[in-house]
């Protein structure tokens, strides 16, 4: 293969996941459809194919571009909490991920709508994204709980990750059994500043 081909096929896999992502932005996940896609990039159905064994590989790859964006605000939010007690970097990192959230609302949901379970074929970088931020979590309650066994602060770190994620979704998301989003600050305090 010339350089020009590939060169012309890099290229279009980075179009095709830009327009993916533009289009899971704007109307969400299930609004991504191959024809309009490809229609949108100017080139055939197939051509999608060649690139992505299906549209959940592509997804994957709009996801893993949301995951570092996710990543970058959370380690920001803990890089200026630094000087803070565990709980307050706790809640400041939980208060970035709602505001990502809330800002990159469709992309963040694709996070967790896109069809995929940890039995089945997930890329390792993919896996490596959720590690991290799970390291986010982790290490403060490392610093609270020194002596926790690492099975039991892997579960309260995933425990804590799912508290937060529901408590954002359900405000997000205008649920009844949420709050509005002026509240789903307070509402994440109250629950991380109560854990002993």
């Amino acid at each position: 293969m010339s350089e020009a081909t590939q060169a012309r096929k890099a290229a279009l896999r980075e179009k095709l996941i830009e327009l993916a992502e533009a289009q899971i932005a704007k109307e969400g996940l299930s609004s991504l459809r191959a024809r309009s896609l490809a229609k949108e990039a100017g080139c055939a159905v197939g051509a999608i194919y060649t690139h992505f064994d299906d549209l959940n590989a592509l997804i994957l790859e709009v996801n893993g571009r949301t995951f570092r964006r996710l990543g970058t605000a959370v380690a920001e939010s803990v890089k200026q909490a630094a000087d803070q007690p565990p709980r307050d970097r706790l809640i400041a990192m939980s208060h970035a991920y709602l505001h990502f959230a809330d800002d990159q609302l469709s992309l963040w949901r694709a996070l967790f709508d896109v069809e995929m379970s940890i039995d089945g074929p997930v890329p390792h970088w993919y896996l490596d994204a959720l590690g991290g931020l799970f390291s986010y979590i982790a290490e403060p309650l490392a610093d609270m709980f020194p002596d926790m066994p690492e099975q039991e602060l892997d579960l309260m770190t995933r425990a804590l990750f799912s508290s937060v994620h529901g408590i954002v979704l359900l405000g997000l998301e205008k649920r009844i059994s949420g709050v509005p989003l002026d509240q789903i600050e307070i509402m994440i305090a109250q629950v991380l500043s109560r854990i002993q």
